[in-house]
């Protein structure tokens, strides 16, 4: 039986996604399946069948990165590249969950992801920093909206 993360860099050629542990410990193979944060290694491909399937690819908004995936290459949280996409997907699920996460909740929320690099702390600063980017846009957007309507 084909798993889902086999299928999505063999037969769809979206390579991003990888291929950590093969045992659902890492995290680096992490995908959205009907918008929620599931470990592909351990999904059957037919699972998904009919599904919504997002992957790192679908992250960007075209060349327009994400706000976690600009703030993981300015805060050094993108290293060797093999735990990043799950770290980010792990991010973007947190984020859109509790948008102003303090540490604690970050750690939390990356909790099931692995690194073997360097750890943890530009991850850590990386979220962060794209919550705090995430709540600037939004007052800006506020803003600008409260100057259009006196």
């Amino acid at each position: 039986m084909a798993r889902l993360l086999d299928v999505i860099r063999e037969e769809l050629d979206l390579t991003g996604t990888k291929e950590g542990c093969g045992e659902g410990e890492c995290g680096a193979c992490s995908v959205f399946l009907d918008g929620k944060l599931v470990n592909s290694c351990l999904v059957p491909a037919a699972q998904a069948q009919g599904a919504e399937l997002r992957t790192i690819e679908g992250v960007a908004d075209g060349e327009q990165l994400h706000g976690v995936q600009a703030a993981f290459l300015e805060c050094g949280g993108a290293q060797c590249g093999i735990c990043t996409p799950g770290m980010v997907m792990a991010a973007v699920d947190l984020l859109r969950r509790c948008p102003q996460p303090d540490e604690a909740q970050i750690r939390d929320g990356l909790a099931g992801n692995l690194c073997r690099c360097t750890g943890y702390v530009k991850i850590v600063d990386s979220v962060a920093s794209a919550a705090k980017r995430a709540v600037a846009v939004a007052e800006q957007a506020l803003q600008a909206g409260a100057g259009a309507n006196p």
